[in-house]
Parts: C-alpha cells; sequence; structure tokens
C-alpha cells in the first residue's frame, strides 16, 4: 500500500494561479522531491504535460473554459523552459487579449534571443529589452506580442486580437501604431499590412469583428458600432453592437449574443423590454449568435432588410446618439 504523499497548500496556491500546472523547479521549491512527483504521476493523481511540467488538477482561475487551453499553452512553454518569456499569442491571451484561434501552441523567447533545443513549441530568437509580468508569468509587452502574432494570423482573427488589444485598452493607440511599425520585415507582414487599418477599438467581442468583416466584405459596412440609441425627448431606448441607418428616420441595429449573454430571466426580461421601446419608435433589430456569423446567417439578413430599404452608406460619428423620431 502506498503511503499518500501530501502537497503543501503553497504548491497547491501555486498551481490554483497557474491553471492547475506546476513545474518541477516548483515542485522542488515546495518540498516534493524528483521521486514524488514520479509517484503522483505513476498514480495518475497528477498528469504529465510536457517534460519538466505536471497537470496538478488543482482548479484555475479561468472561468471561461474556451479560453483555458490557450492559456495553458501559455504557461506550458515558460514553465518548461525556465527563463524563457511569453510571445506572440501566448503573451496577448496571457494579457486579456481575445479573438485567438481555439488552439495555440507555446512559444517563448530568452531575453538574450539564444536558441534552445527540445521542450514543447516554440522558441523565437528575439533579444528582449524589456517585458512584463503578468500574473506571474513573464511576457513580451503587448505592443511586441501584436507585431509577433498578427504576420501569423489569418485576417479574422487577426484583426480580432486587434480590436481586443485596443478596446481593452491593453495598448495604447500609440503602442498600437508602434506595433504595426514593428512589423515590418517580418515574414508575412506585406500579406498582412491592409488589416491594421482594418481594425476598430469600438469592437466589444471577436463575434462583432467577425460580423463586421463579413458585412464590409459584403459591401454592407456598418454606418456604425455601439450606437446609442434616443427617444426624440432623450431617453436611452439601447446601444446596438452594429447599425445602418435607413431612409426615413429609421435605423437597422444588429445585436450579436457571446455564449453566455443574455440568458438569464432577468436579462432576458431587460432584452425583451428594450428591444420593444425599439422596434415601437421605427427600428428593426436584428440579433445573431456567433454560430450566426459562421454560418453567413448575418450577411443574408442584414442585405435583406438593407436591399427593401433602400439603403445607402451613411457613416455616424462615433460619439454621437442617434435618436428616434417616430
Amino acid at each position: 500500500m502506498h503511503r499518500r504523499l501530501v502537497v503543501s497548500p503553497s504548491l497547491r496556491q501555486v498551481a490554483a494561479a497557474q491553471e492547475g500546472l506546476v513545474s518541477s523547479g516548483q515542485c522542488r521549491e515546495h518540498g516534493l522531491t524528483k521521486q514524488n512527483v514520479a509517484a503522483l504521476v505513476g498514480r495518475q493523481e497528477w498528469g504529465r504535460v510536457a517534460r519538466g511540467v505536471f497537470d496538478t488538477g488543482v482548479g484555475g482561475g479561468t472561468a471561461d473554459l474556451y479560453d483555458l487551453p490557450r492559456r495553458r499553452a501559455a504557461l506550458v512553454g515558460v514553465l518548461a523552459r525556465p527563463g524563457s518569456v511569453a510571445t506572440g499569442l501566448c503573451a496577448l491571451v496571457w494579457q486579456g487579449v481575445q479573438g485567438a484561434p481555439a488552439r495555440i501552441a507555446p512559444e517563448v523567447t530568452f531575453p538574450d534571443g539564444s536558441p534552445r533545443s527540445g521542450g514543447p513549441g516554440r522558441v523565437r530568437r528575439e533579444r528582449l529589452r524589456r517585458w512584463v509580468v503578468v500574473g506571474g508569468l513573464p511576457c513580451v509587452p503587448a505592443e511586441l506580442a501584436l507585431a509577433q502574432a498578427v504576420p501569423e494570423l489569418d485576417r479574422e482573427h487577426a484583426v480580432a486580437m486587434m480590436d481586443s488589444a485596443r478596446h481593452q485598452r491593453i495598448v495604447t493607440e500609440d503602442e498600437f501604431h508602434r506595433a504595426r511599425e514593428a512589423t515590418r520585415g517580418r515574414r508575412g507582414a506585406a500579406r498582412t499590412s491592409p488589416w491594421w487599418g482594418e481594425s476598430d477599438r469600438r469592437a466589444e467581442s471577436p463575434i462583432e469583428t467577425a460580423a463586421r468583416l463579413a458585412c464590409t466584405d459584403a459591401t454592407y459596412p456598418p454606418d456604425a458600432l455601439q450606437l446609442v440609441v434616443r427617444r426624440a425627448d432623450g431617453r436611452f431606448l439601447g446601444r446596438s453592437d452594429l447599425a445602418w441607418l435607413l431612409p426615413g428616420g429609421r435605423v437597422l441595429l444588429v445585436e450579436l449574443d457571446g455564449r453566455d449573454a443574455h440568458t438569464t430571466p432577468t436579462a432576458l426580461f431587460g432584452d425583451r423590454s428594450r428591444q420593444n421601446g425599439l422596434t415601437s419608435h421605427g427600428a428593426v433589430l436584428l440579433r445573431f449568435t456567433g454560430r450566426d456569423v459562421a454560418r453567413g446567417v448575418v450577411v443574408d439578413e442584414v442585405r435583406r432588410v438593407l436591399a427593401a430599404a433602400g439603403w445607402s452608406p451613411h457613416p455616424w460619428p462615433a460619439d454621437r446618439a442617434f435618436v428616434l423620431l417616430t
């Protein structure tokens, strides 16, 4: 009968901050020997994620299960290579930027730019003058991470991540423009250069970005993003993700719901009340999910409404509310 190994509360705390993962070095620091760790893995109490990185089964702090594999990828690269710094997509994901592909590979660099063999994922040979520590993980600044990641992405993910970084102010506007300049000379820079101009900091989610790009490609670019709509008496009626101004003082409003948005009874009641207020005052309100965006439903429905109304482009000032007069 095996003697039960006790994992110290301090190591469990480290694991909880690292989505359940710990390195062999952290195990030694908190009292576990190499033999102890091998025993935990052998008994299947722990899992081996990569050489020198283990899954303790301790719950992490990420509520979004879709984001967990990405965050773990960011962690694995650094935990498996002590002294390294997370780069590119891994650095962006760990700093809270949304819109990355569902699966990403670990990637790191060493501050001196030296090559290293072995270990999971990729090692960039890029010297660093500075880096940041976020939640205990060393990362290249988001400005540099964008410059590294964008040239290697497809358009939808690239623009979504640029939108998210700007909207959340993870990068300033100056840093965003410097990131664009920093792509020069990188493989993929020429291919992705036009996408920087398609980014819009008003976009609040990757779903919104995908819908905006799809409608723009279909020659129906939104007239406004995050449009505030009021009655003639000034009463607030709502704020729409995407909007098109229609002839006769009417407006088409599109809302894009995330996985968990608008699902509670209170939220549904509030949305229904708001929808009634908008439609009774001359607005056309369409609501879609991420699946609708992927299937092309948004473009088809928007095209149908705009064609029937005789719409033509009418860009609306970003800081100006739209007043429904009817």
